[in-house]
């Protein structure tokens, strides 16, 4: 496989970490057994796993936008459609939290990251619809 297509793998795996994450950080705070901050926790989701994840997605896209991927577009969609069953599933998890730890980013973050995922299944859907250019024999045949 070519380079876009092990970031685009990479772009998953962290879209699916951080849905893991949130999922996690809901089901605890419901029932806590010790005090956490969970608006720090959320930062550190955020900065650990989606927003790599999200610059990944771009730089596949980069690669491969002259000559297209269907593999690493069908990867990108799926980053974004996990992202999006993620966060509405951590939705319904916010309602079972103690209000003590409902805090403006836990509330916030389901919201933000599911309209930020469809930018994201566009860009993959982008490398679908791109033709391929013809390779050149020669480096120097421009």
């Amino acid at each position: 496989m070519a380079i876009e297509k092990w970031i685009a793998v990479a772009s998953l795996g962290l879209f699916i970490m951080f849905s893991a994450q949130m999922i996690t950080i809901c089901i605890y705070l419901s029932h806590p057994s010790e005090d956490i901050d969970p608006s720090s926790q959320i930062k550190e989701f955020v900065s650990i796993s989606i927003a790599p994840g999200l610059v990944l997605v771009g730089s596949s896209f980069l690669l491969a936008r002259r000559y297209g991927s269907r593999i690493a577009g069908s990867l990108i969609i799926a980053g974004g459609i996990v992202t999006i069953i993620g966060m509405s599933y951590v939705n319904t998890l916010i309602p079972k939290i103690i209000p003590a730890y409902v805090v403006p980013e836990l509330t916030m973050s389901p919201v933000i990251f599911s309209v930020i995922s469809i930018p994201v299944i566009i860009v993959g859907t982008l490398l679908f619809r791109t033709k391929p250019l013809p390779k050149r024999d020669y480096f120097f045949d421009r």
